[in-house]
């Protein structure tokens, strides 16, 4: 975060040339901002920020936090999905007292969001667009700042441990149907492919997510 005080200004030369100094953060009023999508989570021991002699005040504070997202399964596990992060103050309405605004564009986000996503597990992190607007509450409008980040789901595991032992069993079950075999080997064979298709319904069932309104196509087939 980063805003400016010009009643917190002085000349260095009249200071030993010292332009900056760092002050904990209930020495001065700082901004006040909640996560709008945050469910839990907790910051860093960080509690200082940079006070520079033209009045510019700088605090920077790492968050770990957890976020409800609605997610459109449709697609699974072939799907992209986009969730917002939103930003705001609902504390000094916008029109008198605070305006938030993002310093960098979303091009720099985007680059300083590829360097910090470091993990290659179950998603890809494919765009990041930055919304500013005004949001009305109680007949008063507050500044809000949303993130919306888009991420690509890796289908290689699913395909290889859902996808590609289900269309071997549909594949053997009707080989087994029109195959010269006898009646009695039929019924075994069919039987067989029924309990692992149940057993892969069940690790079907374990691994689609809950969380949205239209099921997947993989599991209405």
């Amino acid at each position: 975060q980063e805003w400016e005080n010009t009643f917190a200004t002085w000349d260095p030369q009249d200071f030993c040339n010292i332009s900056k100094v760092v002050l904990p953060m209930d020495a001065y009023w700082a901004p006040p901002v909640f996560i709008l999508e945050r469910v839990n989570g907790h910051t860093s021991n960080l509690e200082n920020m940079v006070v520079m002699h033209n009045g510019s005040f700088n605090f920077t504070q790492t968050f770990q936090v957890t976020l409800t997202c609605s997610l459109m399964i449709l697609k699974f596990p072939f799907d992209t999905q986009t969730c917002n992060l939103s930003i705001a103050s609902f504390l000094y309405p916008a029109v008198t007292d605070l305006i938030m605004k993002t310093r960098r564009t979303p091009a720099e986000m985007m680059n300083d969001s590829h360097s910090f996503f470091l993990t290659d597990g179950e998603w890809k992190f494919t765009n990041l667009s930055i919304i500013e607007y005004l949001e009305e509450l109680n007949e008063e409008s507050f500044s809000v700042v949303t993130y919306m980040i888009s991420l690509e789901r890796r289908p290689t595991l699913y395909i290889l441990n859902l996808i590609l032992p289900t269309c071997a069993l549909y594949m053997l079950d009707m080989a087994v149907l029109f195959g010269p075999s006898s009646l009695e080997d039929k019924i075994n064979l069919q039987i067989a492919i029924i309990l692992g298709s149940s057993m892969l319904a069940v690790i079907l069932n374990d691994i689609l997510p809950t969380s949205s309104n239209k099921p997947p196509v993989i599991g209405t087939c």
